[in-house]
């Protein structure tokens, strides 16, 4: 935890990006009940799209963003051993997560924030290990290496997925259990330490959505939010409306792709790499366009105190939620809210996550104010 007089130098609109992924993920992982939950709001359950999918990658693409603007930089012991430091307590923080959640006999090895830590990791070093140097010594983003090796990523996964079976499956096998990607992290972990909700028809856990060869499209995520970031530091006057285009053209490519290899979050498919990210740019280019406006700005204040300390923002909420399931209060006042609401409780469902939403701004506000941001 650090305090700061001032916030950094940030690129226009950064925070409130950040910020909206982290108000959407409090939304989407905190309603009332898990029976009532509109559309929007909710997973796809398997091939397929919905609004939800797009929060987490939008995420990753932010954190790329933000990696993109800390170049160039000087390259030395002390910067390496900062990116060891914070993959380190990502995915320590994601482990006593689910170890308070669901003990250390059955604890989900995979999840969010291991996730964050490993992409960020990668996306880091392949940033320092592919940068041009200039005569000063300082590291700058290579961006045709970065476009490469998301290609690259890209293309392997879609050919692992595609060519290679899992023992007892068909090749291109792209079910549940079937897929190789879940066969690879019933191997590595076993299904004790996996996604309890991952199941075939059977009820067999069978997948994990964070697991560990769908990490590979992920931090493309990461990098082509990294190469956003370039774009603006190259040509800062004309970077808002090449973001956009960037953004509706990898749209494009990642929905023609589908056709071929299925949008799909949990299996984190090529083609949903593609469309999510090109989403997120459009998103963010958006963010970008608000930020200009200083009314707009001041009404999306809470999105600044979210995007500022995000990584606080969502474990608190995970926290809160946990507390209030393990009190009884969840059930207390989801009763109050059925009773209430019994014609719409949909939307009571709804209402219950943006209260939960209400309270963690109501924690993080004095610290904002003070300047104190977690910075890990």
């Amino acid at each position: 935890m650090t305090t700061a007089p001032s916030a950094p130098a940030r690129l226009a609109g950064l925070d409130l990006f950040r910020g909206l992924t982290v108000a959407c993920m409090v939304i989407v992982n905190t309603p009332g009940s898990w029976d009532h939950v509109w559309w929007p709001l909710d997973h796809a359950e398997w091939h397929g799209f919905t609004p939800t999918d797009l929060v987490f990658p939008a995420f990753l693409c932010a954190m790329g963003v933000a990696l993109g603007l800390s170049f160039p930089r000087a390259i030395d012991r002390s910067l390496w051993t900062r990116i060891a430091r914070r993959t380190a307590l990502l995915i320590a923080l994601g482990w006593a997560w689910q170890f308070l959640a669901r003990g250390p006999v059955d604890f989900r090895v995979f999840g969010v924030l291991p996730r964050l830590g490993l992409c960020y990791g990668l996306a880091a070093s392949l940033a320092i290990l592919t940068a041009r140097r200039d005569p000063d010594g300082r590291a700058h983003l290579n961006a045709p290496a970065l476009g490469i090796a998301a290609a690259v990523l890209l293309i392997g996964y879609w050919a692992l997925m595609t060519f290679i079976a899992a023992p007892g499956h068909m090749a291109g096998d792209l079910s549940p259990e079937g897929n190789l990607a879940g066969w690879i992290d019933r191997i590595a972990v076993t299904t004790h330490h996996m996604y309890r909700y991952g199941t075939d028809a059977a009820g067999n856990i069978v997948y994990d959505p964070e697991g560990l060869l769908s990490t590979l499209p992920s931090l493309v995520n990461v990098l082509l939010g990294a190469l956003a970031a370039l774009l603006w530091k190259t040509d800062p006057g004309r970077a808002t409306m090449r973001i956009l285009l960037a953004g509706v053209a990898l749209t494009v490519i990642g929905y023609a792709w589908s056709f071929a290899f299925p949008l799909n979050k949990k299996l984190w498919t090529s083609s949903f790499a593609l469309w999510t990210s090109g989403l997120s740019a459009i998103l963010y280019t958006g963010c970008i366009v608000a930020s200009r406006s200083a009314g707009v700005r001041s009404a999306l204040w809470p999105l600044d105190v979210l995007g500022m300390n995000a990584i606080l923002g969502y474990m608190l909420s995970l926290l809160l939620s946990l507390a209030m399931i393990r009190t009884g209060f969840q059930r207390w006042a989801w009763h109050g809210l059925e009773t209430l609401m019994p014609g719409n409780l949909l939307l009571a469902s709804f209402l219950f996550a943006l209260g939960l939403l209400v309270v963690v701004l109501a924690l993080l506000i004095p610290l904002h104010k003070r300047g104190i941001h977690l910075r890990l």
